[in-house]
């Protein structure tokens, strides 16, 4: 019952995520990097407040290993996603979100040898094949050669995935001993003091607000969407094998890539088509046999 319960939580991740990109995309060529990830982050702190006050005391219980956790956590998850952002300032979205997919190992590997989280081979091999036909379904050039690894923001896309992957396992790691909505108000919070404290040293902070006061909607509804994908998927992880939440999180290429064929009405190439038929089944099997 609980695994099935974390695993339609990742079905919210997959919706809010596939949105998120673009929306993040915009304003970090428009804003800057720092900037987007502070309004962000200063927006979900914001949210959170209500509902971290009801948990907040269990901060004082923490040991030795759930301060380390959560240090680990808080940088890892600062620098992967500074990384992440300037990835889609400079680079290609379908080319950045292709590379992402290594997100998924990078997280697995920790939870095997860390936490000793096991998964059945059948799993396993589910994980790989939709990681394979994830990487079909996004990219969109007509052939895959070495050049592709000569693309803009390429090589920052990978370094960002093993980091956010990374980040992702402490977080799932840190929500299991802590609390998932305590767990993203405490990385909110570093990440806008942080944040806050570099566009302060820069001479940026008034032009951020001001930025922001140009495009509340929008920074408002990225943020938001945000917020709820980090919640429902630091909670999935609580209720499932991270290997599994974060395998099932990372298939919102196929929403993103479905909203590109309804709504814009794009043409999808012959290796994307069995790329997105591919993911959505496997996506559909690996939910099953782990529930």
């Amino acid at each position: 019952m609980q695994i099935g319960l974390g695993i339609a939580l990742t079905f919210i991740v997959m919706l809010c995520w596939s949105f998120t990109d673009f929306f993040i995309q915009r304003s970090s060529r428009k804003m800057g990097s720092w900037e987007t990830l502070f309004l962000v982050s200063l927006v979900s702190t914001i949210a959170l407040i209500p509902f971290a006050l009801k948990t907040y005391s269990s901060l004082m219980l923490l040991d030795i290993k759930g301060i380390l956790i959560m240090l680990v956590a808080n940088v890892l998850i600062l620098v992967a996603a500074l990384i992440d952002f300037e990835a889609l300032k400079r680079g290609k979205l379908a080319i950045v979100e292709s590379i992402w997919s290594f997100e998924i190992p990078a997280a697995a590997f920790l939870a095997f040898f860390l936490i000793h989280e096991r998964i059945s081979v059948l799993q396993w091999a589910a994980i790989l094949i939709l990681m394979v036909f994830l990487f079909l379904v996004s990219f969109r050039g007509r052939r895959i050669s070495k050049l592709l690894f000569l693309e803009r923001g390429v090589i920052m896309a990978f370094i960002g995935a093993i980091m956010m992957g990374s980040a992702q396992f402490f977080i799932g790691w840190g929500s299991r001993i802590l609390d998932p909505i305590l767990v993203n108000f405490v990385t909110d919070v570093f990440m806008m003091v942080a944040t806050g404290f570099y566009l302060v040293y820069k001479g940026f902070l008034k032009k951020t607000f001001l930025d922001m006061k140009g495009n509340f909607r929008f920074v408002i509804t990225m943020s938001l969407l945000d917020v709820v994908a980090w919640v429902a998927y630091s909670f999935s992880m609580t209720l499932a094998p991270i290997a599994i939440a974060t395998a099932l999180a990372e298939s919102y290429i196929i929403i993103a890539v479905l909203l590109g064929i309804f709504i814009n009405k794009e043409k999808l190439l012959p290796h994307q088509r069995v790329g997105l038929v591919g993911a959505l089944s496997v996506a559909i099997v690996l939910a099953f046999i782990s529930s």
